[in-house]
C-alpha cells in the first residue's frame, strides 16, 4: 500500500472492457501482514516458508541476452496494468518504460490463478529449460514455492536501486524470503465479498454467501483455496494464521456441503468479475482491485467485508531459471517503484500499492482516490485483515488434495 507522511497505518499494509468485462484484474493474496498492529511487519508475520528448503539448489541460468536484445516477457495477471481508454491496446507505463530504456516489452494476461499458471511453467523448471518468461507476478505462497523449489533467480540488487528505496517496510522480510533476494511485489489486496445490488440484497457474511436461497446456483468462490477456505476459516471462529488439520477439514466439509447443495455456479480464477458484471453471478469471494473497477462501470457492483473479517495478500515478481532477459527483467521491476509510476499503475488497477509515496503522488494523478479504503487502507480496515498459515510442503499437497476433490478436479 502506498504511504502517506505521518501514517503510521502505511506500515502494515482494465481497464473499462469494450464489450461488457470489467476494467481490471485480481489481486489476490497476503503479504502484507499483521494489520491489527499500526506499523507491524505484515509480510514478516507470513509464516509461508520458502527460502530456506535444503532441496534448492543454485539456478541454472543462460547468458543474459539484454545488452544486445531490447525485450522481455512479461506475465501478469488479466487487468493488473494500465491501458489507454482510447486505444485499449497501449499500456502508457509500459511505453514510458520503453522510452526511458528502449526495452519492448511483451506483455501477456496468462495468468488466471496461480495453480494453472505454475502447471503451464513447471515442466520447463523441472527440466531445467526456458519457460519463455523473464518475469511473472504470483502470490506469496506460490511464490514461496517456487523459491523452495529453486525455480526462480536472484535478483541483482545493484539494478534494483528504487525497490531499496521505495519497498513499504512491512513488506521487506517475508519469511519465504526475507532479504527479497528472489522477489518484489507488484501489487497487494484483500479478499472479501462482492455482490451485484440490481439482482440481490446484501451479502454480509460467508455463512450468507453458501447458504441463502436467493442466490443458490448464482454464487462463485475462489480456486484459490487460500482465500476460500481462509474466508469460511474465519466464518467459523477460527484464525487462518493458526488453525489445525481439523479446522480445514471442518471449513472443506462446509464448502463441500454448499456445492453439494448446488449454491455454488463455479469456482474462478479471476474470470469471476465478468460473471458478475454481466449478472450470471449474482454474489462472490472477490478481490477488492477487481471490485474497484467494477464498479467504475457498474456502480451496483457491491464489495463488503465479511463481519468475521477478510484475507489479505501480495503478488510478487520473479525472474524464473533460464530466463533469456533477466538486466531487462530487472529495469523493469526497478522502474515500477518510482512513486510516480507506482500513482500511474494504482489509479488504474486500483490494488494497494508496496511502494512508498504513492498515496501522496496520486494527489496528482487521481485525487478521487486518495482516500479509497481499497487502495489506502486504514488502520481500522487493515485491522480486519488475515495472513494464511504457512505449510509445509507435504501439508499444501493434502489441503490442495482435499479442496480439489470439492472443486471436481
Amino acid at each position: 500500500m502506498a504511504e502517506r507522511p505521518g501514517d503510521p497505518m502505511i506500515e502494515a499494509v482494465r481497464r473499462a472492457a469494450a464489450s461488457g468485462m470489467p476494467r481490471r484484474r485480481v489481486l489476490q493474496a497476503a503479504a502484507l501482514g499483521s494489520a491489527a498492529v499500526a506499523g507491524s511487519s505484515l509480510l514478516a508475520a507470513c509464516g509461508t516458508k520458502g527460502s530456506n528448503d535444503s532441496s534448492a539448489s543454485a539456478a541454472p541460468t543462460t547468458p543474459d541476452k539484454s545488452d544486445t536484445d531490447k525485450t522481455l516477457n512479461f506475465s501478469n495477471w488479466q487487468l493488473y496494468i494500465d491501458v489507454d481508454e482510447k486505444d485499449t491496446n497501449k499500456r502508457p507505463t509500459l511505453d514510458e518504460f520503453k522510452a526511458k530504456t528502449g526495452v519492448t516489452v511483451n506483455y501477456t494476461e496468462d495468468i488466471n490463478d496461480n495453480d494453472s499458471f505454475y502447471a503451464k511453467i513447471a515442466p520447463a523448471l523441472r527440466a531445467g529449460q526456458d519457460t519463455g518468461k523473464d518475469l511473472f507476478a504470483l502470490t506469496d505462497w506460490m511464490a514461496a514455492r517456487l523459491i523452495r523449489q529453486g525455480y526462480v533467480q536472484k535478483v541483482d540488487k545493484a539494478n534494483l536501486p528504487n525497490v531499496d528505496k521505495n519497498l513499504i517496510d512491512s513488506l521487506k522480510a517475508p519469511t519465504w524470503d526475507p532479504q527479497r533476494d528472489h522477489s518484489a511485489p507488484w501489487q497487494s489486496g484483500v479478499t472479501g465479498i462482492a455482490y451485484n445490488s440490481k439482482k440481490v440484497p446484501e451479502v454480509k457474511n460467508i455463512e450468507e454467501l453458501l447458504t441463502r436461497a436467493d442466490l443458490k446456483g448464482h454464487v462463485t468462490v475462489l480456486t484459490e483455496w487460500r482465500d476460500t477456505i481462509g474466508l469460511i476459516l474465519l466464518q467459523q471462529g477460527k484464525d487462518p494464521s493458526n488453525f489445525t488439520d481439523d479446522d480445514f477439514m471442518n471449513a472443506v466439509d462446509y464448502l463441500q456441503k454448499a456445492n453439494d447443495a448446488g449454491q455454488i455456479r463455479q469456482f474462478t480464477g479471476n474470470d469471476y468479475s465478468g460473471l458478475l458484471a454481466d449478472g450470471t453471478a449474482y454474489a462472490c469471494m472477490a478481490w477488492s482491485g477487481d471490485v474497484v473497477q467494477l464498479q467504475a462501470d457498474n456502480p451496483d457492483i457491491k464489495f463488503v467485508q465479511p463481519e468475521a473479517g477478510m484475507m489479505i495478500w501480495a503478488d510478487n515478481m520473479m525472474i524464473p531459471n533460464m530466463a533469456q532477459h533477466k538486466k531487462n527483467a530487472e529495469l523493469l521491476m526497478n522502474f515500477y517503484y518510482d512513486p510516480a509510476i507506482a500513482a500511474q499503475l494504482t489509479a488504474y488497477v486500483q490494488y494497494i500499492s508496496p511502494v512508498k509515496g504513492t498515496q501522496a503522488a496520486m494527489e496528482k494523478v487521481d485525487p478521487t482516490l486518495v482516500d479509497n479504503q481499497l487502495i489506502f487502507p486504514d488502520e481500522k480496515f487493515l485491522s480486519q485483515t488475515h495472513l494464511f498459515m504457512g505449510v509445509e510442503e507435504a501439508t499444501e499437497k493434502k489441503y490442495a488434495a482435499a479442496f480439489n476433490k470439492v472443486k471436481g478436479s
